[in-house]
């Protein structure tokens, strides 16, 4: 591809998306820099608690319905096994396996669940945070913008909010 092609590419190009990417700002009401509006107020970025809050709870229910429903059979099952085993059945051995196994399982399981339990009840704090932490960057931002705009001199001369020679003899 020869460069001259490459050029009217681009130009075709940049005809047909004039739409560039702009940062959007919220008017506080007060002009263009006035009071700042709270995210909750017009942003999307949400988590509702009352979702996070239900996966949470049916997670902690299904832990403890496993932990008093599920560990019930064990017992009984190695008591069984030992028993078996003592009277020198083979089955007694396999038993002790089978109770083993479903321990080993069950446990794994109980331990997703209170993972999932703890992980939901700590995202809406983490959320939280990041909406707190996102609305502290953006409101610093504007406020930094206004003071520039602000002080901003004509191009050359120096900026008028510093005084004259004159006045700082004063």
């Amino acid at each position: 591809m020869a460069w001259d092609e490459w050029e009217e590419l681009k130009a075709q190009a940049a005809e047909r998306h004039t739409a560039r990417m702009q940062l959007n700002h919220v008017d506080g009401g007060g002009g263009t820099y006035g009071p700042y509006v709270l995210p909750s107020k017009y942003g999307d970025l949400v988590v509702k608690n009352t979702e996070l809050q239900a996966i949470g709870t049916s997670a902690h229910e299904l832990y403890n319905q496993l932990w008093d429903k599920a560990r019930v059979a064990i017992p009984n099952s190695n008591s069984a096994a030992t028993d078996l085993s003592n009277q020198g059945f083979a089955l007694g051995a396999g038993l002790k396996h089978v109770s083993d196994r479903w321990e080993e399982q069950l446990k794994s399981l109980m331990d997703a669940c209170a993972q999932i339990s703890n992980h939901m009840r700590v995202t809406k704090q983490l959320h939280a945070g990041d909406d707190v932490y996102i609305q502290r960057q953006m409101s610093s931002i504007d406020v930094l913008d206004a003071g520039f705009d602000e002080r901003a001199g004509a191009p050359g001369k120096k900026n008028s909010i510093y005084g004259t020679a004159e006045k700082k003899k004063d």
